[in-house]
């Protein structure tokens, strides 16, 4: 038997694989450098390293040739807008100048005619409004109560509602008789004026105030009594009063008003001067005197009436409120047609004699003077309150693609 040693000997003797001896120093480790391959293998590893380096090489000059073409093809196509149109067209960059696609809403500020006419007309007020001076018992009632309230054709609603587009139409629901408390309440079981109002109104016209101071037992105190009396004068102290208090009622009918309707322009009517500045003469029992006092009772009104509307226009400015407040200073709007005059824009007294009492068109206007009112409210309506109007219409424009 061989021992363990012996067989390591035999396993791995010293220089084998070598081809030659070599010294004890070099044992068990072989020699790479002198390892000589086939002359076939040889030939085949030196083709392969030769590809791969030609193979790098290749893939070099294309890529050198391909950034070599895209730089011709960028210097061709670039006058011809060609990259541009891409650009546009995929991702919306480069695009050519014009509309922005998707514009923002415009927003623009209205005239008055256009704040006034942008939605519906509404007229409320008393019997100067509602056209008893021209009320023909006779005819057909226009409206709704209309029998009961004394609303005629005649008066200058119609007109006003027929002189422009009122993109929501008109509506007439002045009474006869109407005082500011009334516009609340409602008369003859009809629904409140001052409840016909809705946020839809771009216009509100009005007249009112004559009926909270009295004036038709005023004048008919001046008109029945006797001819030497100064019962007309008398009532001066009582008549004061209520002219005083008309400025927190109708107060609260602007603001009502305001509130259910805050984008109208409201227009206050004020009354006119029932006879001359100067009266020649007495009529109607009335003595020149009288006459004098009736103008001044009816400025005094009319004063209240102005101051009121002003400061709520103001507060309305103040907070760069839409809508409006003006009044229409009607005081010398009959000059020389007075009542008793050649052509009255005014009725004088009328009795009817079956019934032996006063006609209820006795001081109120004729189809003229209605006429005038409707002149005087068509102008303001043009003109304006005299400011910038803070209503304002938002336009969407309609889309558009200048992309192409």
């Amino acid at each position: 038997m061989r021992s363990r040693s012996d067989c390591r000997s035999s396993r791995h003797p010293v220089g084998a694989g070598t081809g030659s001896g070599s010294s004890p120093s070099g044992a068990g480790r072989v020699d790479h450098s002198s390892i000589r391959l086939p002359g076939g293998v040889r030939r085949y590893v030196v083709a392969a390293r030769e590809a791969a380096l030609n193979g790098t090489r290749w893939k070099i000059v294309q890529v050198a040739a391909a950034a070599l073409l895209g730089a011709a093809l960028a210097l061709a196509g670039a006058p011809l807008g060609l990259y541009t149109s891409l650009a546009c067209a995929t991702i919306g960059a480069g695009c050519p100048a014009g509309p922005p696609h998707g514009r923002l809403p415009v927003l623009t500020r209205l005239t008055p005619v256009q704040a006034a006419q942008s939605g519906t007309y509404v007229a409320l007020g008393d019997s100067y409004s509602s056209g008893e001076g021209v009320y023909d018992r006779a005819a057909r009632p226009i409206n709704s109560g209309a029998d009961r309230c004394h609303r005629s054709p005649g008066s200058y609603v119609p007109l006003v509602a027929g002189a422009h587009r009122f993109g929501g139409g008109s509506a007439f629901w002045a009474c006869s008789g109407a005082t500011t408390g009334q516009l609340f309440s409602g008369q003859y079981g009809q629904q409140p004026q001052i409840e016909r109002v809705g946020a839809a109104a771009s216009l509100v016209t009005l007249s009112i105030g004559g009926n909270d101071a009295g004036f038709t037992s005023v004048l008919t105190g001046c008109i029945v009594k006797l001819p030497w009396s100064s019962a007309c004068l008398d009532q001066q102290s009582e008549v004061t009063k209520r002219i005083a208090a008309l400025g927190p009622s109708m107060t609260k009918v602007l603001r009502e008003l305001r509130r259910r309707a805050p984008s109208a322009r409201i227009i206050v009517l004020g009354y006119p001067r029932p006879f001359p500045a100067a009266p020649p003469d007495g009529i109607d029992n009335l003595t020149v005197e009288d006459q004098r006092w009736l103008n001044g009772m009816t400025r005094q009104l009319n004063d209240v009436a102005a101051r009121v509307t002003a400061e709520f226009d103001r507060e309305i400015v103040a907070f760069g409120g839409t809508g409006s407040v003006e009044y229409i200073d009607a005081y010398d709007a009959f000059d020389g047609h007075e009542a008793g005059r050649p052509d009255p824009y005014l009725n004088g007294l009328a009795l009817d004699l079956d019934e032996l009492v006063v006609n209820s068109r006795s001081f109120h206007p004729t189809g003229a003077g209605y006429r005038r009112f409707a002149e005087l409210i068509n102008a303001r309506i043009a003109a304006g309150p005299g400011r910038p109007m803070n209503n304002f219409r938002l336009t969407t424009p309609a889309p558009t693609d200048s992309r192409f």
